[in-house]
């Protein structure tokens, strides 16, 4: 079983719809007795990074999600999903993160570019693992974000998308990953990551 967690942030009806029809048992709650039985967790999210982990805290999901984890459970951060895991983001302030992987989430320099990061980008590969079976850098993916990921740790980073800067795009370290863009809404794409997620969590 896949819960993905209903923590009060958009788009978790089109992760379900696009998980859903490929045929992966899932489930949408903020049941913790629920969460605690899963398989994998998925954390989707579109909006502030101060609201997201003030809903996680308001429905007591921080130490679940920390506590599966912990004991090897996938935990899967899509868009602001992904930003959680981290440990802080300067998003119109500092707020501290679920601090499952190392890093901070900072704002794009909007001196040169446009802000947020909105569209069409291509992924670059940073190293092999079985997310990126059967992609390559001419495959684009649908991203909506203002803060993006910076960390030490390029280890753990599978692929990234350049705007001004290397953007993290998929991360991963052992069972914790992040996608920066929407899979849900990357076309075919999305389709084929969402896939090589299935056969490696399922």
């Amino acid at each position: 079983m896949i819960v993905i967690v209903d923590y009060g942030v958009g788009n978790i009806r089109n992760v379900e719809r696009a998980m859903t029809k490929l045929k992966m048992e899932v489930i949408v709650t903020r049941d913790i007795e629920v969460i605690d039985q899963a398989k994998a967790i998925i954390l989707p999210g579109v909006g502030a990074f101060r609201d997201a982990i003030g809903n996680l805290i308001k429905y007591d999901l921080v130490d679940c999600l920390k506590r599966n984890a912990a004991k090897g459970t996938w935990i899967i951060g899509i868009c602001l999903g992904m930003q959680l895991l981290y440990e802080k983001s300067y998003e119109d302030g500092e707020y501290e993160g679920l601090g499952l992987l190392d890093g901070e989430i900072v704002k794009f320099d909007d001196s040169e570019l446009k802000v947020p990061h909105m569209g069409w980008n291509h992924l670059i590969k940073q190293r092999e693992d079985e997310l990126g079976k059967d992609l390559s850098d001419q495959d684009y993916v649908y991203f909506v974000h203002s803060y993006y990921l910076q960390s030490d740790n390029k280890e753990q980073i599978i692929f990234t998308s350049s705007y001004g800067v290397d953007v993290p795009a998929i991360v991963r370290k052992d069972n914790i990953i992040g996608m920066q863009f929407h899979p849900e809404k990357s076309g075919a794409v999305g389709v084929k990551i969402l896939k090589n997620l299935k056969e490696l969590i399922v």
